[in-house]
C-alpha cells in the first residue's frame, strides 16, 4: 500500500491507497508547526490504529508539504514508523505536468498534485478550486498548467475581519436564512457565504472570458468548500480526495520510471 501525506498550513491530510488506487482511509489532523518527529510518529501510528490498518503493509510513501518547518519532522516520522524512505514532492520528481510559470519552484506542491489528478480524472479544459487557508483557482488544459489566481481563504478572511473590527464577533461559516442579515452575525454570514460564492462564480466567468476557452469541468477541493459550493451558480464537482489521489498517481509514475531504468 502507498501512504500519502499532504502537509498544509492549517491541516495535514493522510491517505492510504491500495496498489489499484483504492483509497483505504483518509484522515485529517491539525498542522502543528512545532511538533517533533516523535509526536508526528505517534499521530501516524494512531491514525493507522483508528482505521484498523497495518503500517507494516506500507510499500511506499509520498509526501507534499507547503510548511517547511514541518517537512523534515514528518518525513522522519513516516520513515521511522513505516520503514520506507519517503518520496517528497519537489525537484527531481516527475509529474508529467507542463507548468507555464516564471519560476516553477514557486508553484506549491499541493497545487501540482491536485492538478495531476484533475487532468487524469476530468475532461479538459478545466478549473480546479482549492479552498483552504488560501483560495486558489487553477486553469488546466491538456497536461498544461496555464496559471493560477490566489485569494484569501474563507476562514482567514473571517478571522481577519473579527480581529480588525472590535465590534464584529467570531462566527461559524453557515448560510443565514436570508440574504440581508437582520443582526450582525447573520449579516457577516451572508457576506462570507454568498460573497465567496459570488466571487467564485465571477472569477470562473473571468477565466473563461480571458482564456477564450469553454470550460469543460470545474472541480473543487479543500476543507472550506461544501458550505460555499452549494450557493454557486456554476456546476462544480466536489472531490475531497483530489490532492491525495494526485500524490498516489505521481508516486506510481515515478516508480514506473525507476523500474524502467533498472
Amino acid at each position: 500500500m502507498v501512504l500519502t501525506i499532504d502537509v498544509g498550513n492549517s491541516n495535514t491530510t493522510i491517505g492510504l491507497f491500495r496498489q489499484d488506487g483504492t483509497l483505504v482511509f483518509r484522515s485529517v489532523l491539525p498542522t502543528y508547526k512545532s511538533a517533533t518527529q516523535d509526536q508526528w510518529a505517534i499521530q501516524l501510528l494512531d491514525v493507522f490504529r483508528l482505521h484498523g490498518a497495518s503500517v507494516a503493509d506500507t510499500s511506499g510513501i509520498m509526501i507534499s508539504s507547503v510548511v517547511p518547518p514541518v517537512t523534515a519532522a514528518i518525513c522522519g516520522a513516516a520513515e521511522f514508523v513505516a520503514g520506507k524512505k519517503p518520496m517528497v514532492m519537489g525537484p527531481g520528481v516527475k509529474t508529467g505536468l507542463n507548468i507555464k510559470s516564471d519560476l516553477h519552484a514557486q508553484l506549491g506542491s499541493d497545487i501540482v498534485a491536485f492538478s495531476v489528478a484533475a487532468i487524469a480524472r476530468y475532461p479538459s479544459p478545466l478549473i480546479v478550486i482549492d479552498m483552504g487557508t488560501a483560495i486558489t483557482m487553477s486553469l488546466l488544459q491538456g497536461n498544461s498548467y496555464e496559471g493560477c489566481i490566489i485569494m484569501p481563504g474563507v476562514r482567514v478572511a473571517v478571522e481577519a475581519l473579527s480581529q480588525a473590527a472590535a465590534e464584529l464577533p467570531h462566527i461559524s461559516i453557515e448560510a443565514p436564512e436570508s440574504l440581508l442579515g437582520h443582526n450582525t452575525v447573520n449579516a457577516m454570514r451572508s457576506g462570507v457565504v454568498y460573497g465567496n460564492a459570488s466571487m467564485i462564480d465571477g472569477m470562473i466567468d473571468r477565466i473563461e472570458a480571458d482564456s477564450g476557452m469553454s470550460i469543460a469541468s470545474i472541480i473543487a477541493t479543500g476543507t472550506a468548500v461544501p458550505d460555499i459550493l452549494k450557493h454557486c451558480r456554476h456546476s462544480i464537482v466536489y472531490n475531497a480526495d483530489l490532492l491525495l489521489d494526485g500524490l498516489f498517481l505521481i508516486y506510481q509514475k515515478n516508480q514506473a520510471l525507476r523500474h524502467r531504468r533498472m
